[in-house]
């Protein structure tokens, strides 16, 4: 299999094929590839600054949730872009996609402990480190099986943002102290999850072992 061979689809897997292949032939020319994996560049710098103006006036939240979207069409079209074009850049690809997609996930906590009162950095500390366990294990996946897996257990990166989108609907229509209660259920969830996650991995690379034995 490829380097760009992926597995798992999320929830909303479906609709996004069909999305991606009606949106794909609407990118002009002059956008490649690059232009829209190093945009989450932007849109990272964006989601924090719109988390800081939020501050004074809670309504810049939807500012926020909308680098979401831009990220997630951007991430969404620059792969397949790529392979329309055949660009070639296959593994700058996947490296960058994937790096720029952890320095969106940070800007993502930052902008929420710029919201959020200094005694809940710790959790959100705890959730950062939570959802890069996901990714590490879906890297660590890859180079026991060459598949990579983007979605467990129904959520993949889709899901993930819409759960922060609506995440930030709530901030905006309730206040921030929801969330703050709320921190200490996502980090149970997050964690269970974890665990499933690593010990289904766990036997399917086990299981691949025993049968080369």
């Amino acid at each position: 299999m490829g380097m760009d061979t992926k597995d798992g689809l999320g929830l909303l897997g479906t609709l996004e094929t069909r999305l991606k292949a009606r949106l794909v032939p609407l990118v002009p020319k002059s956008v490649e590839t690059y232009h829209l994996t190093l945009s989450t560049i932007a849109w990272s710098a964006l989601l924090v600054l719109f988390a800081y103006l939020a501050l004074q006036n809670i309504q810049w939240l939807w500012g926020a949730s909308a680098m979401i979207a831009l990220q997630y069409l951007t991430d969404l079209l620059d792969g397949e872009v790529g392979r329309v074009r055949n660009t070639g850049l296959v593994r700058w690809g996947f490296y960058m996609d994937h790096f720029l997609d952890y320095i969106f996930l940070c800007a993502i906590i930052i902008g929420y402990a710029i919201l959020l009162p200094p005694e809940h950095y710790i959790e959100l500390l705890l959730i950062l480190a939570l959802v890069a366990g996901f990714m590490v294990n879906s890297f660590l996946r890859f180079g026991a099986t060459n598949t990579f897996k983007i979605a467990y257990l129904g959520f993949g990166p889709t899901e993930i943002r819409l759960v922060f989108i609506v995440i930030n609907t709530l901030i905006i229509i309730f206040g921030r102290t929801y969330m703050a209660f709320a921190l200490p259920y996502v980090l149970a969830v997050m964690f269970l999850g974890l665990i499933v996650v690593v010990y289904r991995t766990h036997k399917t690379v086990w299981e691949l072992d025993m049968k080369k034995k």
